[in-house]
């Protein structure tokens, strides 16, 4: 999902067209940060406290860090790196109010996640939009994100007191029962694209399982997850069971994935740095679940129901402005259908809305950063350049309202692309969309399978039987039928190869903050010893 952890260079040139920053336009979200800011207790522009430890917000002491408005273009805060003193305090806190948490029953536990979360009534509004300011998301998408915190930590909280362990019969006179314990302190990272979501898609299963967790976001998206942890502590978890910190990568993220203390590391992001977070943990023996990029596969089979096909192509890459890890952004269609679709696909692209984020018609926004706009932009080129045909989009959008000159980008279709070309198999993470045509099920197969990523794909068909026997092929984590971007907390989700290894949600991410701990007890009359010489007497 993530595609960098570092501080964006000042060297980031503008999109073409935009104006100086100075002549700028700033957009209603960024005038009303202040206020938003202050809203949760986190300052002001001026003096933002952009980490939660121990129970209160506190700023960084570390290098200032500039944020830019993806809408606009302009400077929207700074903020200091919260550095490894503050990762220490953040631990040191989690590990006492974990123990804290886990003298409490397991049904008590359960009710004080019910009770913490329900602290975001009122809070909604204020929560949606500050999201969609920092990450440059449109309102409407923020405030059905902030819904899925709420779901979250409603379905674990519920797993509380129904980790049940099991009786093994073993063929001794003992009693043998496993039962699951937590980590300790974990550690998690996760990415600007859906900062809010992913903070709560990780914690609640961690806090459910009996741990405490240290959290950093994305450098470019620190404030939303500060706020949800504030508000969520407020309602009765110990303080210090969740502490965010904010900061760049190779500091605050170095502190935190090097620290002694961490049981687990939680990754959110693209596989370069997934692999820098297993191998920092595999130094110190410490288990990772890595959540990476995906080059997912929309696989249209003639027989199906083009109307909602090209419904969900366009949701699959567009939404979020293609900016999700299980993007449907290789489109494969059945060649004797492939030109109507991609001209439908295409002709819809045009008429969707892109705008300001706070707008709420706008259905669509820009790029959240200047790096990953311009690698997008460079991919489009080089993909032109190495025959694939533009259908529709490939720059900025036309009659874009006053003050969008941010990191905006048409919907895009490419079409004549071919396996080997980079742009059919890389990971671009924007509304870029590559169509090619297939024979038939083997042939599309094929295809779809040709990628060194496996995080999700779909097929649409009329045909039940297909519809299973390729979903049952494609390697991927997730598969849609006459469907896409469907998910939901109960139900586990990540991927194969470079996606990553480990589950989010459902059962499966519960138990992945847990470890099966086998207990022995004697119930025979005389001890069993393993050497034979009895008590020595």
């Amino acid at each position: 999902m993530v595609r960098i952890s570092i501080a964006l260079p000042a060297s980031c040139s503008p999109p073409p067209g935009r104006r100086p920053p100075h002549e700028r336009t700033r957009s209603a979200g960024t005038r009303h940060l202040d206020q938003l800011l202050a809203h949760f207790g986190l300052g002001s522009r001026a003096q933002p406290l952009a980490n939660w430890i121990d129970g209160e917000a506190v700023a960084g002491a570390g290098d200032p860090i500039a944020l830019t408005n993806p809408a606009t273009g302009g400077e929207l805060v700074r903020y200091a790196d919260a550095g490894e003193a503050l990762v220490a305090r953040a631990v040191t806190a989690g590990h006492r109010a974990q123990a804290e948490w886990m003298a409490l029953t397991a049904s008590e536990r359960g009710r004080r996640m019910n009770a913490a979360v329900r602290m975001l009534e009122g809070h909604e509004e204020a929560l949606a939009r500050l999201e969609s300011v920092v990450a440059g998301k449109p309102i409407r998408d923020c405030r059905g994100e902030v819904g899925k915190v709420r779901e979250m930590f409603e379905y674990y909280a519920g797993w509380c007191d129904k980790q049940h362990g099991e009786v093994i019969p073993v063929p001794t006179s003992h009693l043998n029962y496993v039962r699951r314990v937590p980590y300790g302190v974990v550690g998690q990272i996760t990415p600007w694209n859906a900062p809010m979501f992913t903070c709560a898609w990780q914690l609640a299963p961690a806090v459910a399982a009996g741990n405490a967790a240290v959290l950093k976001p994305s450098e470019l998206t620190p404030f939303s997850s500060v706020a949800v942890a504030k508000l969520l502590e407020s309602g009765g978890l110990p303080p210090g069971l969740i502490s965010i910190v904010n900061g760049l990568g190779p500091s605050t993220g170095a502190a935190l994935t090097g620290h002694d203390a961490i049981g687990k590391l939680v990754f959110v992001g693209s596989p370069e740095s997934g692999r820098v977070i297993a191998e920092t943990g595999a130094r110190r023996l410490v288990p990772s679940v890595l959540e990476l990029g995906g080059k997912s596969a929309n696989i249209i089979f003639s027989d199906a129901r083009l109307d909602d096909a090209v419904a969900g192509a366009q949701a699959a890459i567009f939404a979020a402005a293609g900016q999700s890890c299980v993007a449907g952004s290789r489109l494969l269609i059945q060649r004797d259908i492939f030109d109507e679709v991609i001209e439908r696909v295409g002709s819809a692209a045009e008429r969707i809305a892109v705008g300001l984020p706070e707008d709420e018609t706008t259905r669509m926004g820009p790029l959240q950063n200047a790096r990953q706009y311009e690698r997008v932009m460079a991919m489009i080129e080089t993909a032109r350049q190495a025959g694939a045909r533009l259908v529709t989009g490939g720059d900025r959008p036309q009659g874009l309202p006053e003050g969008a000159d941010g990191y905006y980008l048409a919907p895009t279709l490419l079409a004549e692309v071919t396996p080997e070309m980079a742009i059919a198999h890389e990971e671009v993470f924007g509304p870029v969309l590559v169509a090619m045509p297939f024979d038939d099920e083997a042939d599309a197969l094929r295809l779809a399978n040709a990628t060194r990523f496996g995080l999700a794909g779909a097929v649409w068909t009329q045909n039940p039987a297909r519809a299973h026997r390729v979903a049952h092929q494609l390697r991927a984590g997730t598969v849609w039928i006459n469907s896409y971007k469907s998910i939901s907390v109960m139900s586990p989700f990540g991927g194969f190869r470079d996606s990553g290894f480990g589950r989010s949600s459902g059962p499966d991410g519960l138990l992945e903050y847990s470890l099966a701990q086998s207990v022995w007890v004697e119930t025979g009359e005389t001890a069993s010893v393993a050497m034979g010489y009895g008590s020595g007497r």
